[in-house]
């Protein structure tokens, strides 16, 4: 049995972190988590689960989030991690073998170009960079110091996933032509926020760190940060980077060669500035073919494409759903949408071919429907475990390894970040693969390093790695 073949079985997990009876010095990996209010917290999760980790520190701008977090890491029976508050000092600390990054994206390039630069390997959050030009920075950077740094696009690490394109590679549908991705989850009105004072215990400064201070203001700050310019790339890059990554694994391609989107921010009148609606396309011509994406980000009501949203309901909770979650009082029965149904919205991925069509629900679940009849096709479920990957690299040294090392990462990061530019302009952007810039479009390419917002003092991406 290869070492594909032994990852597709339900213990691959459990006997890759039992290779040893005894954990010796070199398997003991002290990691630090970095960013601690909300996907954060899954990381210290994820990383206690696995026998040989140890929690060695924790970083957080907000002294309430930290000391909460500290105290979760007790209850867990874990050694009691250092605390920091400037993630600088934290890179001090020679002990800490990696940093696990889960701030707002705004910090996600510099964080992991500072790490590395310290020696340490990352796991970096989804999108790995807030504009294209400091991706390229931060792959750069890796390659530079050698490190093993993995982006957060768990579904490379999915039995489920990984099964799904390995239907597709083998021609299941034939040569997959297009890809889709859908990105429906419902966001309602943020409101608007008056500036007001810093709350108690945050160091505001070190939250902004590169993007500019515009005055303090609750939309700006906790989650809501994802929908301002400054530091966050609309839904596109907040659940929308996961549907891009596998349109774009799936079709097998690196770079387009033409993006556009349109949209708005449809209903509702509050400070975001960001599309909360947005229709993405993009054109690849690789390997002397052409072959097409289609990412959709919808805010509010929509249908269940593909059975996306409904798959395995009658026995299997949807990918992301607890699996003793229940409707609100009051919600219909069948399918119901919105928060109160307690159910996903429409998050996956459809691929396309001449032979037929193939599904994906979020992280772990697909279907395939084949022929002019529709007959069905494959099918499966598979979990994920995408820290346990990021440990084993880090242990063996081996980059080859990682199921989503951070060049992938930076690829799909550049669909985001090109179609964003193509809403902001208004116009289709022609971009050059080869020489990594948008064709004869100053505007676009200004967007494409921040040029419009720049960096404050002290948080500045390097030019020169």
């Amino acid at each position: 049995m290869d070492r594909r073949d032994f990852l597709k079985t339900g213990a691959a997990v459990a006997a890759m972190l039992q290779t040893k009876n005894v954990m010796g010095a070199n398997d003991r990996v002290r990691v630090a988590i970095v960013g601690l209010r909300g996907r954060g917290n899954d990381h210290i999760k994820r990383a206690h689960a696995i026998p040989g980790v140890e929690i060695a520190a924790l970083c957080d701008i907000d002294e309430t989030v930290l000391a909460q977090r500290l105290a979760d890491v007790e209850k867990l029976g874990a050694p009691k991690p250092k605390t920091y508050v400037d993630y600088r000092k934290l890179l001090e600390d020679n002990s800490i073998d990696a940093v696990s990054i889960a701030t707002p994206n705004h910090w996600h390039s510099l964080m992991g170009i500072w790490a590395v630069q310290a020696g340490k390997d990352a796991y970096i959050e989804k999108p790995c960079s807030h504009n294209f030009w400091e991706g390229k920075q931060l792959v750069a950077a890796v390659a530079k110091y050698n490190r093993i740094v993995q982006h957060g696009s768990q579904s490379r690490s999915s039995i489920g996933i990984r099964e799904a394109m390995a239907h597709l590679r083998s021609g299941l549908i034939g040569d997959v032509y297009l890809s889709r991705g859908l990105c429906y989850k419902w966001r309602d009105t943020i409101g608007r926020t008056p500036k007001s004072a810093i709350p108690a215990g945050v160091n505001y400064d070190l939250w902004l760190g590169p993007a500019p201070d515009r005055g303090f203001s609750k939309n700006r700050f906790h989650y809501t940060w994802h929908w301002f310019w400054d530091t966050g790339n609309g839904d596109l890059g907040n659940q929308g980077i996961h549907e891009v990554d596998i349109a774009r694994w799936g079709l097998g391609v690196k770079y387009p060669t033409k993006a556009t989107a349109i949209g708005g921010h449809f209903m509702f009148d509050d400070d975001q500035e960001t599309p909360n609606t947005l229709n993405c396309a993009f054109q690849f011509d690789e390997g002397g073919k052409r072959s097409m994406m289609e990412i959709e980000v919808r805010h509010w009501m929509t249908n269940h494409e593909a059975e996306i949203g409904l798959m395995g309901k009658s026995s299997l909770p949807p990918a992301g759903l607890n699996a003793d979650a229940k409707p609100a009082p009051g919600a219909a029965k069948e399918a119901s949408l919105g928060p109160a149904s307690g159910k996903p919205g429409t998050i996956g991925n459809i691929f396309y071919g001449p032979k037929g069509y193939l599904a994906i629900q979020e992280y772990e679940t697909y279907k395939s429907w084949l022929g002019n009849q529709n007959t069905p096709g494959p099918e499966g479920h598979g979990k994920e475990d995408h820290y346990v990957n990021f440990i084993n690299c880090v242990r063996s040294r081996k980059k080859e390894d990682l199921t989503s090392p951070i060049e992938e990462g930076h690829m799909s990061a550049t669909l985001v970040h090109l179609a964003n530019a193509s809403y902001r302009l208004g116009r289709t952007l022609n971009f050059d693969p080869v020489k990594q810039e948008v064709i004869g479009d100053h505007e676009a390419n200004l967007i494409l390093r921040d040029g419009d917002r720049g960096y404050r003092k002290g948080f500045v991406v390097p030019e020169k790695i």
